[in-house]
């Protein structure tokens, strides 16, 4: 459990905006996403709202989104469970916030071809549209831990290695 303590200064809206964020980006898609539920995923958006995925597939809309999810649900991620760790939120205007998400995933079966996702970052772009907070835009990115920037090239890999 995430507890918040608001800022000094927070008003009574503010936090009741952000606590309605929270139930969006991390029980509300949490809950969809562990039932299964493409339908339910896709409500969290906006009728125009878009997601690009950890592997950059950029789906357009609440119906493609439905329609995505529903085919990756019925293998890729039926037996899948997210877990939402982290959620940061920062108000770029009343109505508009941006909320970062830290993520595991367990019980993925993505082909070779894709990278396993088992831990990552949302950025997410909500819009307040009257009391309801919905998603306008999603990036999902897998995680890997930071490294310090090389200083220099690479060391030549030997002949008899493969390159990298």
């Amino acid at each position: 459990m995430m507890v918040s303590i608001p800022p000094a200064g927070a008003t009574p809206d503010r936090q009741a905006d952000e606590a309605a964020i929270r139930d969006v980006v991390q029980t509300r898609q949490q809950q969809a996403w562990n039932q299964h539920d493409a339908k339910a995923y896709a409500a969290l958006f906006a009728e125009e709202g878009d997601v690009v995925n950890v592997v950059g597939w950029w789906w357009k809309g609440r119906k493609e989104i439905e329609n995505k999810l529903t085919d990756a649900f019925a293998f890729v991620f039926r037996e899948s469970t997210l877990t939402i760790t982290q959620v940061d939120t920062r108000f770029l205007m009343p109505e508009v916030a941006v909320a970062h998400t830290r993520w595991t995933m367990t019980g993925a079966k993505t082909p070779p071809t894709i990278p396993e996702p088992r831990e990552g970052i949302q950025t997410i772009v909500l819009h307040k549209v009257g009391e309801k907070w919905m998603i306008a835009a999603f990036q999902n990115t897998n995680y890997r831990p930071e490294v310090p920037f090389p200083k220099g090239p690479s060391a030549p890999v030997p002949a008899s290695q493969p390159p990298r």
